[in-house]
């Protein structure tokens, strides 16, 4: 039976202790190097896994091999979670965007895990429940703001804008032609707002990727 563990008070932030401590040896933690595989689109769904460090991107190919990144996650978050649901093949592929820390769950050693452990359980719905929320916000933000509003608020959430302590200056490195595909239109577009949010001193863009919490302004400009 799996120790029992107090969650912690925000119980949609994960502690990696806590849930350490839940899942025991259960759990396998492996370091990912950048653009490793984590997992790949129609293999077998048995295990979920926790972000620890790093990000990671989602990606799906169509029948007629056309990609498309669906999301970047990063620390704190879990990804493959479908399995639990009954998703027999995952839908998507997982790769390490930075190097990182990721954690794999058994898919039967974490539905134990849900069923001893209350606090575990609460944290994991917490979770399920801000995915389901970004989603919408995704949803929202694709049908109605601009391609410059879209950009703007996709370099805030890989800057972990508005995670309590979370929040990082730097993000990893990223393609346009990646920025493109999470917001829906050209490279070119991405260029020209980029280029754009640089003069305006939003973000800095010399090798590395620096946002600023002024870019916020663009996000909620009418």
């Amino acid at each position: 039976m799996a120790t029992k563990a107090n969650p912690p008070r925000d119980q949609s932030q994960f502690d990696p202790k806590t849930l350490l401590s839940v899942v025991g040896d259960r759990g396998i933690v492996r370091e990912y190097r950048k653009k490793e595989t984590v997992f790949t689109q129609g293999a077998l769904a048995d295990a979920i896994f926790y972000i620890q460090q790093g990000k990671v991107k989602l990606s799906v190919v169509s029948q007629k091999g056309k990609e498309a990144v669906v999301a970047i996650l990063g620390a704190g978050d879990f990804i493959g979670e479908g399995c639990l649901a009954g998703q027999p093949l995952r839908i998507a592929t997982a790769t390490a965007a930075t190097d990182g820390a990721i954690l794999r769950l058994d898919k039967a050693a974490t539905i134990r895990a849900l069923h001893d452990n209350p606090g575990f359980a609460a944290m994991f719905i917490a979770h399920l429940l801000a995915r389901n929320i970004r989603i919408e916000e995704d949803l929202i933000d694709q049908f109605f703001n601009s391609s410059e509003k879209r950009l703007a608020r996709l370099l805030l959430l890989l800057a972990n804008f508005g995670k309590e302590g979370q929040q990082q200056l730097v993000i990893p490195k990223m393609s346009q032609a990646t920025l493109a595909e999470m917001i829906g239109t050209t490279r070119s577009r991405v260029s020209f707002f980029m280029n754009k949010f640089c003069k305006l001193g939003f973000i800095e863009y010399n090798g590395k990727l620096e946002v600023h919490s002024s870019l916020l302004s663009v996000v909620l400009h009418d």
